[in-house]
């Protein structure tokens, strides 16, 4: 098995994707709320920023900033086991059912993958960078023709603060009949 080693360093932005078990289902948008309510209590828990997020189906990409850099960990953590927990019980079996037995003896639950990627931010150039793929990712997927479109996103906040141009990755055919 490799040996991972993740970066703690302070005052850094991490990016982070966490993948729904098997990328199967649309557990996120189906149950936002949850996913909400899942994130409210980990900024209770932990101090955090988000600065840039975008949740498809199965998957979500964020960039954070953590008070202490080192408990970003802890905020999947909570973010994931609140989600679970958030779920009906019947939907939660139903998962559980689908995975392998010696997962269930490590008390997976069958909503999560188990690890998830996450990466340290360096400079602004790989921010600028990290935040246009997370607002872009529902365009890539085919979940909408823009960025604008999509509203589970911080997109929007962006272009409020003018980072943005509205039709940014606009990809639906605009015509001229003048």
């Amino acid at each position: 098995m490799p040996n991972f080693r993740r970066i703690f360093q302070e005052n850094s932005l991490v990016f982070i994707t966490i993948l729904i078990n098997n990328r199967k289902r649309a557990l996120l948008t189906d149950y936002i709320e949850n996913l909400r309510s899942a994130f409210k209590k980990s900024q209770k828990m932990v101090e955090y920023e988000i600065h840039a997020i975008s949740i498809m189906h199965e998957h979500i990409h964020m960039i954070i900033r953590p008070e202490l850099i080192s408990d970003y960990p802890k905020i999947i953590s909570i973010i994931k086991r609140e989600f679970t927990k958030s779920l009906p019980e019947n939907l939660r079996l139903l998962l559980r059912d689908e995975i392998s037995k010696s997962k269930v003896k490590k008390r997976e639950s069958g909503v999560w993958h188990r690890r998830y990627y996450e990466h340290t931010i360096l400079n602004e150039d790989e921010l600028n960078h990290l935040t246009d793929y997370v607002h872009y990712n529902p365009v890539k997927h085919g979940l909408s023709n823009s960025a604008y479109e999509w509203e589970y996103s911080s997109f929007k906040k962006f272009l409020k603060l003018g980072y943005y141009d509205k039709d940014w990755c606009d990809f639906t055919e605009k015509i001229d009949y003048n």
